[in-house]
């Protein structure tokens, strides 16, 4: 069970780098590129809807949100588009972008302080 889940994982990241890559072609509806670049953002964010310290509720969220999300990305892409860059990410890594990543945690911060001024605002 457990090389079976191993190999889940090793699968589902090869599949992150290929819609990373997917979402980058021209040929790529827009709508998947948004959807495409939503789902490798939360694949790859340090922050999580539920923490990952919380018992099994903090990967739940990674092993239901992230599988999920790159299925209705792969409908939203052309088949012969998508097997491209599958057959293109192998073993590929997805490239470290600081800029990317302060990106992301500037929203993640952003929707927590809208959050908390909602939640303690002005009565």
């Amino acid at each position: 069970m457990l090389l079976a889940l191993r190999d889940w994982a090793r699968r589902l990241k090869r599949e992150v780098v290929a819609v990373h890559r997917a979402a980058r072609d021209p040929r790529t509806p827009w709508i998947a590129r948004i959807v495409a670049l939503c789902v490798v953002a939360y694949a790859l964010s340090p922050i999580d809807l539920i923490p990952d310290f919380v018992p099994v509720l903090g990967y739940l969220d990674d092993v239901v949100i992230v599988p999920l999300g790159i299925m209705l990305v792969l409908r939203l892409i052309p088949a012969d588009v998508m097997a491209e860059h599958r057959a293109a990410a192998g073993d590929a890594r997805l490239p470290a972008n600081l800029a990317a990543a302060a990106v992301i945690v500037a929203l993640w911060l952003t929707g927590a302080g809208a959050a908390a001024l909602w939640w303690f605002g002005p009565e």
